[in-house]
């Protein structure tokens, strides 16, 4: 739900209460911003030249921490994806104020009226962002592609490039980006197929106005340049998680399968919504054949989204595999150091075994901290996009107390049901008894207060 838009400024009242309830920072002490000012002058010395390369970024239009930038070689029947990474680690000393401000953040906040980023905007959208407007300080791994789409690290490097394009999602066009980027892609997708892998990435939600004054949620569905992109990160992030791992070292995102408990309780969800959902059917192959142009499909996924028991950080442990479900493969978090704590380790980490030298002792001993840090930053972040998704759904039910909506049980116990409305993406909980999971109901809309991200349903008998 980061990605939740407010175009007509609908929630700045909710928002600036959330804001204040889970204490969102909105600057940085002097200490920091003085100490941001100093490193943003520091010249790139142990970099290799590279800025002959054609380097672009693709992102959202408006995005200017850019944290990733790629060019592509063909190299026989393989591919190489050059993925340079802003280097973050140059301008970040060990125990300095910018750090130690990092390790109370991890990671960026999003709302959709803007960000509390993880470090000042001298860093994350100037001297340390991808932009254009200048050569840039970054770390190039270098990731072989074979024709079946297997990813394997051929090289890390620190390196100065200059990114000859700042491309966006919404306006690129295939010849604007390097040449074989969609064989590249292809490949990487293909090989996720095959894999079993069950990455959902449900669409954006936006806070919509509707003719006679009042709100709905719609549903932007994803670009396929941003499916394409994602699927260079996820190349490179597993690629560094196998090098990782072969030096007994690392920082691993892992999340199991969802249990059997909420995958039953996702077949109501689809039920819900009169998705078909075989029997038969494993959850990862159902998602398969999603389409998130569909409104209730795509409010399914991101019911999937919330059914997991969410991913964690996990240091190398000898004997056990990093497993993220999924991706079905290992996976590391390096992709992403503005915004992201932990990947400026993992980075640092993959650097070092990938030119043979010895994984500094600060970056293992993060490795053991980081999990901890990672895990209250994420809550944090988790328990922001509920109260964002809350405020949303008071303001779209906000005048229509007493109306009726047909509804189906998704799950019960003693604290009552859980229920997935039939006809909007909204799911929350009702007093009653004896009802059980696919039970058909209809509730009553009794309370839509925007003011406490809250609204509130009783059962019709």
């Amino acid at each position: 739900m980061k990605a939740l838009a407010d175009p007509a400024n609908s929630l700045a009242r909710g928002l600036a209460a959330i804001r204040t309830r889970f204490q969102v920072p909105e600057g940085f002490p002097p200490a920091v911003l003085a100490a941001a000012e100093a490193a943003a002058a520091r010249a790139p010395t142990e970099h290799v030249d590279r800025t002959g390369r054609h380097f672009v970024t693709l992102d959202p239009a408006g995005a200017s921490d850019l944290d990733q930038a790629f060019a592509i070689e063909q190299a026989g029947a393989d591919m190489l994806l050059h993925y340079a990474i802003a280097d973050v680690a140059w301008f970040v000393e060990d125990g300095d104020a910018i750090d130690r401000e990092a390790w109370h953040r991890g990671t960026t906040l999003y709302l959709p009226d803007g960000k509390a980023g993880l470090y000042p905007r001298t860093l994350s959208e100037g001297a340390a962002s991808l932009l254009p407007d200048g050569p840039r300080p970054a770390v190039i791994f270098t990731v072989r592609v074979a024709p079946d789409g297997a990813v394997h690290l051929d090289g890390a490097e620190r390196a100065v490039i200059r990114s000859a394009a700042k491309l966006a999602y919404d306006s690129v066009r295939d010849a604007d980006l390097p040449s074989g980027f969609a064989e590249l892609t292809a490949r990487l997708q293909q090989a996720e197929g095959r894999r079993g892998a069950a990455r959902v990435d449900p669409p954006e939600q936006e806070v919509a106005m509707r003719d006679d004054g009042s709100f709905e949620l719609v549903f932007r569905p994803r670009l396929v340049s941003e499916e394409r992109n994602a699927a260079l990160s996820l190349a490179a992030n597993m690629a560094i998680a196998e090098v990782l791992r072969a030096h007994a070292t690392g920082l691993f995102r892992v999340m199991a399968e969802p249990d059997d408990h909420a995958v039953a309780r996702l077949r109501q969800t689809a039920a819900a919504f009169g998705l078909h959902w075989p029997a038969m059917a494993p959850l990862a192959q159902f998602e398969a054949r999603l389409d998130s142009r569909d409104p209730k499909q795509a409010a399914f996924m991101l019911a999937v989204r919330r059914a997991g028991q969410g991913a964690s950080y996990q240091p190398f442990q000898p004997g056990i595999v990093p497993w993220h479900a999924a991706v079905a493969a290992s996976y590391a978090h390096a992709t992403a150091p503005l915004r992201r704590l932990a990947d400026r380790y993992v980075i640092r980490a993959t650097l070092a075994v990938a030119n043979g030298r010895p994984v500094p002792g600060v970056v293992t001993e993060a490795f053991d901290e980081l999990p901890a840090v990672m895990a209250r930053a994420d809550a944090i972040g988790g328990q922001i996009d509920r109260a964002v998704v809350d405020l949303a759904e008071a303001v779209m039910l906000q005048g229509r107390e007493s109306e009726t909506f047909a509804a189906i049980v998704t799950d019960a116990d003693d604290r009552g049901a859980r229920i997935q409305l039939r006809d909007l993406p909204i799911v929350t909980r009702v007093a009653m008894t004896g009802a059980a999971p696919g039970d058909a109901v209809t509730v009553r809309l009794t309370a839509a207060d925007p003011d406490r991200q809250r609204v509130r349903f009783e059962p019709v008998t």
